[in-house]
């Protein structure tokens, strides 16, 4: 499936967003989905399991941006240095440009677009959904971190919960580490007490990127297809 990249600036930094538009006239509710940070650090082009996951969405009928939140560092730098410089107050300004992005496309309705992540990028969604009410639901796939602050002057993304204006739902594996199951329990927890709709759901005998197809040891084929049937009626009841 075709997409076509748009540059924005961010704070000085050209960041690419790219776009995936649905067929049919529109205007489609849309998805600003988050990378994750393995090989989505290189660029999104790089990124096979974005890219099959943008298209699907897409084929589903959304208008999707994929905004490449690691244009801050050169993409021949090290993983390692992206994971130790990432800051969240950056990748606020990050998301609320690809939203506006998405927002303005002509087959893109900018009241119902939400925000999807898997793994560092289920930690982005989070972000997103906490630093933006424009977005009308979040998705999150096994996002880890979400308990720690990102960034000088930052707090933890999960102290952000009581800002979520817009349902979620979560994706698990019980055999992950990061977040590990305590973790997710305290996401619940923090979401419940914030009032902030919401559902989680976990997988036994998955771990973390259990979607990731190009993963064998990782991929979990059936626990995979059930987290794509589920967010799909998720974000078809709440975005269409």
């Amino acid at each position: 499936m075709a997409y076509r990249i748009e540059t924005v600036k961010v704070k000085d930094s050209a960041m690419e967003v790219f776009l995936f538009m649905p067929a049919g006239k529109g205007p489609q509710a849309g998805i600003v989905l988050c990378q994750h940070i393995p090989v989505g650090h290189t660029g999104v082009e790089n990124d096979t399991v974005t890219l099959a996951t943008a298209e699907r969405y897409c084929a589903a009928g959304y208008a999707v941006a994929v905004p490449f939140i690691f244009h801050w560092w050169p993409k021949a730098a090290e993983m390692q240095l992206k994971r130790d410089e990432f800051r969240d107050d950056w990748t606020e300004l990050d998301l609320k440009a690809a939203f506006d992005v998405l927002a303005r496309q002509p087959g893109a309705d900018a009241k119902r677009i939400g925000i999807v992540g898997h793994c560092w990028g289920g930690r982005v969604s989070w972000l997103g959904a906490a630093t933006d009410t424009r977005y009308a639901a979040c998705a999150i796939f096994y996002g880890g971190r979400v308990k720690l602050a990102m960034g000088p002057g930052t707090p933890p993304a999960i102290e952000l919960a009581k800002n979520i204006r817009c349902p979620l739902i979560g994706f698990f594996g019980n055999d992950d580490t990061n977040p590990p199951p305590a973790d997710v329990d305290d996401y619940d927890r923090a979401l419940a007490a914030a009032g902030v709709e919401h559902v989680f759901h976990r997988y036994d005998g998955a771990g973390h990127a259990f979607q990731s197809f190009n993963n064998p040891e990782r991929y979990r084929p059936e626990a995979s297809e059930d987290a794509w049937q589920k967010v799909l009626a998720f974000l078809g009841e709440k975005l269409k």
